[in-house]
Order: C-alpha cells, then sequence, then structure tokens
C-alpha cells in the first residue's frame, strides 16, 4: 500500500523545480478571464501578456534557465495571435488544443511501438537504467499508464473543444484552470499508485536488481515508478 508521506516525497521529486512555473501557466488565463469578464478581448490580452511578461522579466532577474523565462510569455503571445485570427476570446486557448492533441497522439504512438510516452518521462525525471523500462515485466506497466494519459488528455480535449464550438469562453477558461496542473497531478497520483501495483503483479525485478543483473525471484520495484 502507498503512504501518503512517500506519496508526497515522490510528487516532490517529479515536480522539482516545476513549482514555480506553474504559475506561468495558471496565472495568464485567470487574468484573461477576469479582465475579460469586466472589459473586452484586447484589454484582457494586454493583462495576461503583461503578468506573462512580469515572470519572464523575474526569472530573467534571477539567471533561471532561459526557455523557462521566455516559454511562459511566448505561449501567451501565440494565444494572443489566436484571439486576433479567430476573431474570439475563446481563441485563447487554441494553443492547448495542439498541444493536447500531440500529448494523445505521441502516446498512441509510443505505446504501438512499445516505447512508452511515461517510461520516457520517468526515465528523463529519475534517470533509471532505461534498458529496465524495456524488461518485459516492467513494460507492460508503463504501456498501460501511458494509454491511461491517452484516455485523459483525449476526454480533456474533448471536453474543451465542445466548449470552444460553443464559444462559451467563462467555461471553457474555468475547464482549463480545472484540468490544468490540478488535473496532472491527479493524474500523476494515480498512474504512480496503479503502477506500482501493476509492477508488483508482474514480479518483475527492481531498477537496482535489473543493474545488479540478479536472478528470479525478485523483490521487485518498491518505491518510485
Amino acid at each position: 500500500m502507498v503512504k501518503l508521506q512517500e506519496l508526497g516525497e515522490e510528487l516532490r521529486g517529479v515536480l522539482s523545480g516545476q513549482g514555480s512555473r506553474l504559475l506561468d501557466s495558471f496565472f495568464p488565463p485567470l487574468v484573461f478571464l477576469l479582465i475579460n469578464s469586466i472589459s473586452d478581448v484586447d484589454a484582457a490580452l494586454w493583462g495576461a501578456l503583461a503578468i506573462s511578461g512580469g515572470f519572464a522579466a523575474y526569472r530573467l532577474i534571477r539567471r533561471e534557465n532561459l526557455t523557462y523565462a521566455l516559454g511562459g510569455l511566448g505561449g501567451t503571445l501565440l494565444a494572443a495571435l489566436f484571439v486576433k485570427l479567430s476573431g474570439s476570446g475563446s481563441g485563447f486557448f487554441l494553443p492547448g488544443f495542439f498541444s493536447g492533441a500531440a500529448t494523445v497522439i505521441l502516446c498512441v504512438v509510443s505505446v504501438a511501438f512499445n516505447r512508452p510516452m511515461v517510461a520516457w518521462s520517468s526515465f528523463i525525471a529519475r534517470r533509471w537504467t532505461l534498458n529496465w523500462y524495456w524488461h518485459p515485466q516492467v513494460l507492460p506497466a508503463y504501456n498501460e499508464v501511458t494509454i491511461l494519459w491517452a484516455v485523459a488528455f483525449a476526454t480533456r480535449l474533448t471536453v474543451e473543444f465542445w466548449l470552444y464550438q460553443q464559444d462559451a469562453l467563462g467555461a471553457l477558461g474555468t475547464v482549463r484552470i480545472l484540468l490544468g496542473w490540478p488535473f496532472i497531478v491527479v493524474l500523476l497520483i494515480v498512474s504512480y499508485i496503479y503502477g506500482l501495483w501493476r509492477l508488483g503483479q508482474l514480479k518483475g525485478p527492481s531498477v537496482e536488481e535489473f543493474k545488479e543483473g540478479k536472478a528470479p525471484p525478485w523483490e521487485g520495484q518498491k518505491r518510485g515508478f
């Protein structure tokens, strides 16, 4: 059974360095919605751009990674461009549709090639031995969790696109905020709990047992996914 303390520590490890950058994705759409509700689209765009520019300046002053410093501002500029091209405030959320669709496609294709995206994400975050993920008694767990991610992102994309077609800007913005990082954190928790349980069912080696070349029976992975 996964302990709450263990789960919290694992989440902090996976999201390490991400916390401050959550502001870049959370506040611009929130500011856009709030200003648009009391003014107009142009004022809302300037407000979103101002707060994105503020975050970018703050990160540059702190000499953080340039990608992180300019990524949020670039995303807001792209959203502003889509608003102008579409002639609707709902266009602010169009870039998220493309990134969501790309995530779904990447998940499906990676599973089809037995190199699941969740395994790659775990490898990048943890730097465990890459070949461990491809072990026949480990790989199915990562394939299944990647399928879970594909279904989750496809569901979110479907809901958001339906609201976009209805031109329900307020509802679309609210759903985008709620199904942003809160959605990701819940998905990470479910993935971790299910993934560890599935590894236990598969009875494969732990990362350390794989590295040491131990023969079965293995104790298996007890923590980390």
